[in-house]
C-alpha cells in the first residue's frame, strides 16, 4: 500500500500529517504536483513534478496507482478514477469517497460546474478549518489502522 496525494491543492498541514504518518508508520508517500514542492528529509517521503497543463498530476497519479492504494484529492473526477482502478480516495476534509457515493458526487459537481458555466454565482468551499484537520487525521488513522503493512 501506497500514500499518493493530489499536491497542487492540498493544504499544507494535510500534508505534514501524511508527513508525520509516513514516517510513523513506513508507508511510501508521494506527491504529485505541477510545481517543485519541499517534502521532510525521509526514506519514505517523494514528489514527483510534472508539467503544467489541465489534469497532468491526476493523469500521473492514476497511472502509477495500484489496487488498494489511497489517493487524497479534492478533486472528484480524480476520486472516481482512483475508486475505478481499486484504490482508495481521501478528500483533505476526511471524507472518503466510495463506490456508494462518488456518482451523486460527480452528478452534484457536473451540475455546479454548468450553473457557473451559466453565469450563477455558486460561492466556493468553506474555509478549511481546524475541525477538517481533524477529520482528515481521524480517518486517515482508521484506515492506516486496517491498511498500512504491519
Amino acid at each position: 500500500m501506497q500514500m499518493w496525494v493530489d499536491a497542487d491543492a492540498c493544504p499544507r498541514v494535510i500534508k505534514e500529517i501524511l508527513f508525520r504518518a509516513a514516517e510513523r508508520l513506513s508507508v511510501s508517500l508521494t506527491l504529485v504536483a505541477n510545481q517543485v514542492l519541499r517534502t521532510p528529509p525521509s526514506p519514505y517521503v517523494r514528489s514527483i513534478r510534472v508539467s503544467a497543463g489541465l489534469d497532468v498530476a491526476d493523469l500521473e497519479i492514476v497511472r502509477l496507482l495500484e489496487p488498494g492504494d489511497l489517493v487524497v484529492t479534492a478533486d472528484i473526477p480524480l476520486a472516481a478514477a482512483v475508486i475505478e482502478k481499486g484504490g482508495h480516495a481521501l478528500d483533505p476534509r476526511g471524507e472518503f469517497f466510495s463506490e456508494e457515493n462518488i456518482g451523486e458526487r460527480l452528478t452534484l459537481r457536473n451540475f455546479m460546474d454548468e450553473l457557473r458555466s451559466g453565469g450563477v454565482e455558486t460561492g466556493g468551499p468553506a474555509s478549511f478549518g481546524r475541525a477538517d484537520r481533524t477529520a482528515f487525521a481521524n480517518q486517515l488513522d482508521r484506515f492506516l489502522a486496517r491498511h498500512a503493512p504491519r
